[in-house]
């Protein structure tokens, strides 16, 4: 019997979120990657008993219409069942393979239908496939997805987020010098900005190091704590760099391997969404699979000036 098997069994009737911090360890000393040292395990999540200020969701490179998109899409509709939402960051990647919005009702309104008709809305940014057909002009355009622009800035309760255009395109004279001024000006205590390209990553693409230089600077000047994209289809937490976490949800519809790196603090190559609850001095992140069971779960704490 696999290891993978008696950990099922073991633990199959009890609750992965209160049995999520072991389960997290056991991941570990099986070892995500090939020639990756194991991290040590750690330490169990404390979870504050009051409601949080806001919960999220965040998921990319979901746009396939296969059945993995659809029992990501499922394991979201179960989460929300027990754990009230109302918004989901889609990191891009909307539309595969060439993001023709003529496929929307395959890859988006059908696989969320559950979502949507309770009243969950997205939030989108474009990823590489996207703009292949009309530089994504129409996913902009479109209704469900909730886009101000290329980029853009929209505010729930304590958090702003910042969506940005990531891709090879994007006209960053005009956008870098928009962010920091929007980073400026917001008074919100805690910023989020989401795109689709990865900045630290231990998977196929690996660390982006224009994007260190171009962006990590702005997120540690004005207090970003958590940075969020796809476009590497595994899921990956880092530890906080400089200030900032930034997480890999690209397991929306498939996946690819995973290794990890000095500054990893979980990784795994799983079908999977981030949860994020959202209280007044953190967040609490939690990763959840299609077998609707938590395999990661992690603390934000709130960066002051």
């Amino acid at each position: 019997m696999s290891l993978k098997r008696r950990h099922f069994l073991i633990f199959g009737s009890l609750s992965g979120f209160g049995l999520s911090f072991l389960w997290n360890a056991l991941e570990h000393r099986e070892g995500e990657g090939a020639g990756i040292t194991p991290a040590l395990a750690s330490e169990p999540v404390i979870i504050p008993a009051q409601q949080p200020l806001l919960r999220f969701v965040s998921v990319a490179d979901t746009g396939t219409g296969t059945r993995s998109q659809y029992a990501v899409a499922e394991a979201m509709s179960n989460y929300l069942r027990e754990n009230p939402y109302d918004l989901v960051l889609l990191a891009g990647d909307n539309i595969y393979n060439f993001g023709e919005i003529a496929k929307i009702g395959a890859v988006f309104e059908q696989p969320y239908q559950s979502l949507l008709q309770r009243g969950v809305k997205f939030h989108a940014c474009l990823g590489n496939h996207d703009i292949v057909t009309d530089n994504g002009d129409a996913q902009v355009k479109y209704p469900g997805f909730n886009m101000q622009g290329r980029y853009y800035t929209f505010r729930r309760d304590a958090v702003q987020f910042f969506a940005l255009d990531t891709n090879g395109n994007a006209d960053w004279s005009k956008q870098l010098p928009w962010l920091e001024k929007e980073l400026n000006g917001s008074d919100a205590p805690w910023k989020v900005v989401f795109g689709h390209h990865q900045i630290y990553s231990s998977g196929h693409y690996g660390v982006n190091q224009p994007f260190i230089k171009m962006l990590t600077p702005l997120f540690q000047k004005y207090r970003v704590q958590l940075y969020i994209n796809g476009h590497d289809h595994h899921y990956e937490r880092s530890r906080s760099i400089d200030g900032t976490t930034y997480l890999i949800c690209g397991g929306g519809a498939g996946t690819r391997p995973v290794g990890r790196s000095e500054w990893t603090e979980y990784s795994a190559s799983k079908l999977s969404f981030a949860a994020f609850d959202v209280y007044a001095d953190r967040i609490a992140v939690s990763a959840i699979d299609t077998d609707n069971q938590v395999f990661d779960q992690g603390i934000i704490q709130l960066r002051s000036s």
